[in-house]
């Protein structure tokens, strides 16, 4: 028979005290913590995974409109001033993939050097519109005072005609050609740069380093380039990436309408209107140019919305 001292070192599970009995769950949970986290950060991957993939096919498809655009005899198989009177309207095969039109001129090679004309349409108009808007919003916004209610109610009447109506009112006045083209699109693009340029002014003008600046002497134009205008480049990035497939589409609509480019490398919008008439017995020669706006101005504007993503401070860490 064990005695009493033996039998009071055996202590039963029962009487052991609760935090010899549960030591082993607090020290697995700390070991399972990465594991959650782990998981949620996987699955944040996967839930991000589409809309990259978009991304980086939208900048493919850029490059790619890119590069045809700067050189596209090497690309294209054929001279847009290729006629091939043995092809007429010869539907896409092996020997020319996009088909041929009612002049027998290769669609594939037409949409090649087409890509030149709309591309140049959609940056240049963005370059114009977008210098012209920032300056009057910057001006605008940092001034203040009548100069301000001025420039902004011109605006609200500039921008009381939609766009693409102003564009054919002023490409209606000119003559049809790129430049023109490009003016048209650009001054109906003003207002929009200068609504919001405005805006992000007056936000930044009464910060405490704008008044140090001004306390210590500096000019109204150091001030407006060194410290407005920085802290408004993430808005006039995104604004003029949007702005180049809105460009880009509105070029094609005034082509489409006979009042853009219609010289001997005609645009995209200027050969649906050249095979608009042949749609129901030459469905390829209206299909692929109008592919290529599509692709083209989708493209873009999902890259300028995930450049919006990346530069808004409201959206988090993507």
């Amino acid at each position: 028979m064990k005695s009493p001292s033996s039998l009071a070192l055996v202590t039963p599970r029962a009487s052991r005290p609760p935090t010899a009995r549960h030591s082993w769950i607090r020290k697995a949970k700390p070991a399972q913590l990465p594991v959650h986290r782990a998981r949620s950060a996987a699955s944040g991957a996967r839930s991000l995974r589409p809309r990259h993939a978009l991304v980086a096919l939208s900048l493919l498809l850029l490059i790619m409109v890119a590069a045809c655009a700067i050189a596209p005899a090497w690309i294209a198989p054929y001279a847009s001033t290729t006629m091939h009177s043995d092809a007429i309207l010869q539907p896409p095969g092996a020997g020319h993939w996009f088909g041929t039109d009612q002049f027998g001129r290769d669609v594939f090679s037409l949409v090649v050097h087409g890509a030149r004309q709309s591309l140049l349409i959609g940056v240049a108009a963005v370059l114009v519109g977008c210098s012209v808007g920032v300056s009057v919003g910057l001006l605008a916004g940092y001034v203040g005072g009548w100069l301000d209610a001025l420039l902004m109610r011109l605006t609200d009447v500039w921008m009381a005609v939609p766009n693409l109506l102003l564009a054919i009112a002023i490409a209606t006045a000119l003559k049809p050609s790129l430049t023109n083209t490009i003016l048209a699109i650009s001054v109906a693009a003003v207002p929009r740069y200068a609504r919001v340029l405005r805006g992000q002014a007056m936000a930044v003008r009464g910060r405490a380093f704008v008044e140090a600046s001004r306390a210590a002497g500096a000019s109204h134009l150091a001030i407006l380039r060194g410290h407005i205008l920085p802290h408004c480049g993430a808005p006039i990035l995104v604004l003029a990436t949007l702005g180049v497939g809105t460009s880009i589409l509105a070029g094609s609509s005034l082509s489409f309408l006979g009042l853009g480019v219609n010289d001997e490398s005609p645009d995209w919008g200027y050969l649906l209107t050249q095979g608009r008439g042949y749609l129901t017995v030459a469905w390829w020669t209206v299909t692929f140019p109008g592919l290529a706006i599509t692709t083209l101005v989708i493209s873009v504007n999902l890259l300028g919305d995930a450049l919006r993503r990346k530069l808004d401070p409201r959206q988090g860490p993507r």
